[in-house]
């Protein structure tokens, strides 16, 4: 189980709560109490949980940000986590697929690693439990950073910083592979999308996005019916779903033998998602206005279709509306330059 551990990160936008179902139709200037109820509905948590079995100390971040600029994880010491999830392009590299060893094209986009810390399963398709447990596939993956945990773990023992800097983060533990996926998740939790124009807006400051995208926020929530997956204040539920994206990857249905896990993906969230083109788990569609297109169309019917996409009958207007939504979900990222290496 997580526990919120409320002095490590304080998100400024109050506390969490499910989603608000809206009655259509809906207007700013006549159902003003409504939209302050769905508007509630996107505020963020209190805090960054950790789990109680890795708690957080910055000791453990600051291992943890180490380990993750370190091309020394990799087999040829050149690629690190960084490598394709850069603090720059909103933690994930700006390519159509990821690039693994030797510049090859994998078969999937690489995903973001912002505010994983309120998600359970990762990848696109959720073969990973937790941080933890995904923290060390890149790095043993023979078209990733190709490197086995045992050539890992000697790497680090023979550099005496990185001996300090283990005992200092979990002392008598040891470099072992429990422990730099402990660090590397603990660093990974630590990365939050910080507050944006949508969150001046829904704390009660008007005047913080423009009409249009105050518009685009009502479609997102009635007929765009884009809470179905994109609910609260991370604007993603979590979970799985076919969308229609033409593709022979099966996603979660390769792992699930179930019909509504054929073909489905990830919810990635939405916040910087302005920053983080292309899109699709097979980076297949350029632009926000054509991830809006490719849903009013509704996508392949199939058997595992999600119930909740189907053709929507947008107008140009409500399209645009919905993209200058998605741009106030943009916040203002500090640079994060790369640690000192041991």
């Amino acid at each position: 189980m997580k526990t919120l551990i409320g002095t490590v990160v304080i998100l400024s936008i109050g506390a969490v709560l499910a989603a608000a179902v809206w009655p259509e139709p809906v207007t700013l200037t006549t159902d003003a109490a409504p939209l302050e109820r769905l508007k509630r509905a996107y505020h963020g948590p209190p805090a960054i949980p950790f789990p109680a079995d890795n708690s957080y100390t910055r000791e453990r971040e600051a291992l943890g940000k180490t380990l993750f600029f370190d091309p020394r994880l990799s087999q040829s010491n050149t690629v690190s986590c960084a490598t394709c999830h850069d603090p720059s392009l909103s933690w994930a590299d700006g390519r159509r697929v990821g690039m693994g060893v030797g510049g090859k094209s994998l078969a999937r986009r690489t995903p973001t690693i912002l505010n994983l810390a309120w998600t359970e399963l990762l990848f696109w398709d959720g073969r990973a439990d937790g941080l933890e447990a995904q923290a060390l596939e890149p790095v043993i993956s023979a078209v990733e950073m190709n490197q086995s945990l045992d050539d890992t773990i000697g790497k680090l023992q023979q550099v005496e910083g990185y001996r300090r800097l283990f005992q200092r983060a979990y002392p008598g533990e040891g470099i072992t592979a429990r422990t730099i996926a402990k660090a590397i998740a603990t660093f990974e939790r630590t990365v939050v999308s910080g507050p944006a124009p949508f969150d001046a807006w829904i704390a009660g400051d008007n005047d913080a996005i423009s009409a249009s995208a105050a518009r685009g926020f009502l479609i997102f929530n009635t007929r765009g019916n884009c809470l179905a997956c994109h609910g609260g204040w991370n604007l993603s539920d979590g979970g799985f779903h076919d969308i229609g994206l033409p593709s022979g990857d099966r996603g979660r249905g390769a792992l699930l033998p179930l019909q509504a896990m054929q073909y489905a993906f990830k919810t990635p969230t939405l916040r910087n998602v302005a920053r983080r083109g292309p899109y699709m788990h097979d980076g297949s569609v350029a632009t926000l206005w054509d991830v809006i297109e490719r849903y009013d169309q509704g996508g392949e019917a199939r058997p595992s279709r999600s119930k909740d996409v189907r053709p929507l009958g947008l107008s140009a207007q409500d399209k645009a509306d919905l993209v200058a939504f998605m741009e106030t979900l943009t916040s203002v990222v500090a640079a994060m330059p790369a640690p000192d290496l041991p």
